[in-house]
């Protein structure tokens, strides 16, 4: 063997060494934080965890928020003055750009988040905003208001109460 090649070896023999060391075998207590972490490590391999990131890719229908189809489309109705931006269904959330209500002189944009499948008041959230600031409390009532009362038009017409 020549000089480099030995050097080499060395080189790569101690690279194999040092490496070996790193990994020895621990033996971990169960009420120990180690232990604790090589049991969250565990889990998460044998795919139990309810919030890993694989879970969204694996499609489980109880991960996605379900969704009051009478508020959406109330939502939808009462807000029909303003250009959607983005809707998301599986989280219940609306978007919406400015728009200015017919009659109105102020622009204003919404979102809208449907965080519950009740037809309740819980279960709505609504954020508006015009160009000049945030809308005043008692506006922003009167919009969940009105989308509440349709939702319940759009139940009673449907005839499942």
């Amino acid at each position: 063997m020549t000089k480099t090649k030995t050097l080499q070896a060395t080189l790569i023999g101690a690279l194999c060494l040092s490496l070996a060391a790193c990994g020895g075998n621990r033996e971990t207590l169960p009420g120990t934080q180690l232990g604790k972490d090589r049991q969250d490590r565990d889990t998460i391999a044998a795919g139990t965890n309810p919030s890993s990131i694989w879970d969204a890719f694996r499609g489980k229908p109880d991960q996605n928020v379900q969704v009051n189809r009478y508020l959406w489309t109330a939502s939808l109705d009462v807000l029909n003055f303003l250009p959607v931006q983005s809707v998301d269904p599986f989280t219940g959330v609306i978007v919406t750009g400015y728009g200015t209500p017919p009659g109105g002189g102020r622009s204003y944009r919404a979102t809208v988040h449907i965080k519950d499948p009740a037809l309740d008041a819980r279960s709505l959230n609504v954020s508006l905003q015009s160009k000049g600031g945030p809308v005043s409390a008692s506006t922003t009532r009167a919009v969940e208001d009105a989308i509440l009362s349709r939702a319940r038009q759009l139940r009673i017409a449907d005839k499942k109460f």
